[in-house]
């Protein structure tokens, strides 16, 4: 079987052309143009960036990637489901003005956005999934569904539950409603070790359903509250919140493989990863820490597995940053894994969603990388 290609380029310009010249040139290296656009909606999904948040992407590279439709023909518009969790994005016009906050408008990116699953969250459809075992079928937002191609357009970086996120967690969780995103996300509800608990209130302040309260100066978290998205895991520094469900990470990782291939089974598709800012936590959260390794650079491929496989082991060929969390976690004690993922967050797992992705028929993790000047 040949191997998919992911191509890539670094972020390294002369005055000759800049990063946005550089990005449309690897999407055409890649053979986007060989995608028949002409006349065709095209979603290019992408994050615009939870409130507080600095690490997403740039509209700039939205624009670039809608002017590639454009010149083959194609009527691109940017979009994005509302979040499960009570942010700023957790409905159409916050989700909107959040975006619009960020930069990212009609001038600035050369075309309209769309909230792909409508005012509250409840515009889906549900889409039956090929070869799926976790989930049978999925709850996609109805404005993306309706796409006739689809682009995903992610930001790479860390993730406390899935270890990082890139094509693969942009589509399957970013596709899915609110329903979709609560189903994904059920496999188990966090508990807090109170032993090791400090009452430092870090997983409070992340948690967005005010599910954890304290006392004696303990957490404790209202499994009735809770919804599941293990964001007060990563935010805890001493490893005292844990999910009692030892399969809960690896389940959550082979949902978004089968929410993906919802989404793309049936139309054609094109991935791009942007590995910059790599912070350890997704750009759900309202703040973003530290990059743990040096920007990598930008990568392609009509492969979401390979793609993400192909980032991911040249992440893990980077030296982490030592004023990072993982260079924290390494001053603590913690003896390397040898995956910057692991290193970072601990109870992460990353492999599920590529191993799953492989199994059902979404991609293959072997890859041939095409370095592009």
């Amino acid at each position: 079987m040949e191997k998919s290609k992911v191509y890539f380029t670094d972020f390294r310009v002369t005055k000759d052309g800049g990063l946005t010249d550089k990005l449309k040139m690897l999407m055409k290296k890649a053979g986007i143009g060989e995608i028949d656009f002409e006349g065709k909606f095209t979603a290019i999904k992408m994050h615009f960036g939870e409130d507080g948040n600095l690490s997403f992407l740039r509209p700039d590279y939205a624009r670039a990637v809608a002017e590639v439709v454009k010149e083959f023909g194609g009527k691109p518009y940017l979009t994005d489901c509302n979040t499960l969790y009570p942010g700023c994005r957790k409905n159409a016009l916050e989700h909107m003005s959040v975006a619009a906050k960020h930069g990212f408008n009609e001038l600035t990116t050369g075309c309209q956005i769309i909230i792909g699953d409508g005012l509250k969250g409840t515009d889906d459809i549900e889409v039956p999934v090929k070869n799926g075992e976790v989930c049978k079928t999925a709850m996609i937002g109805r404005g993306i569904m309706d796409c006739d191609i689809f682009i995903s357009l992610a930001h790479f970086k860390g993730h406390e539950a899935t270890g990082f996120g890139g094509a693969i967690k942009n589509v399957g969780m970013g596709c899915g409603s609110r329903a979709g995103k609560m189903i994904q996300h059920n496999s188990g509800k966090p508990l807090v070790n109170a032993d090791n608990c400090r009452g430092c209130k870090l997983c409070a302040k992340e948690c967005g359903s005010d599910a954890i309260i304290y006392e004696n100066k303990k957490a404790r978290i209202d499994q009735a509250l809770c919804k599941g998205c293990g964001r007060c895991i990563g935010a805890c520094n001493f490893d005292a919140i844990y999910n009692p469900n030892e399969g809960a990470m690896e389940d959550l990782g082979k949902k978004m493989a089968e929410y993906t291939q919802a989404v793309v089974q049936d139309k054609p598709s094109f991935y791009i990863n942007m590995v910059l800012d790599v912070s350890p936590w997704c750009d759900c959260h309202a703040f973003n820490d530290a990059p743990i390794i040096p920007n990598v650079g930008m990568a392609v491929s009509f492969d979401p597995v390979a793609l993400d496989q192909a980032c991911s082991d040249l992440c893990n060929k980077m030296h982490p940053v030592t004023n990072s969390r993982i260079g924290d976690n390494l001053a603590q004690g913690l003896i390397t894994s040898g995956s910057i993922w692991k290193d970072s967050t601990p109870a992460s797992v990353w492999d599920s969603q590529l191993i799953h992705g492989e199994k059902i028929g979404l991609g293959s993790r072997e890859y041939e990388l095409v370095i592009v000047k």
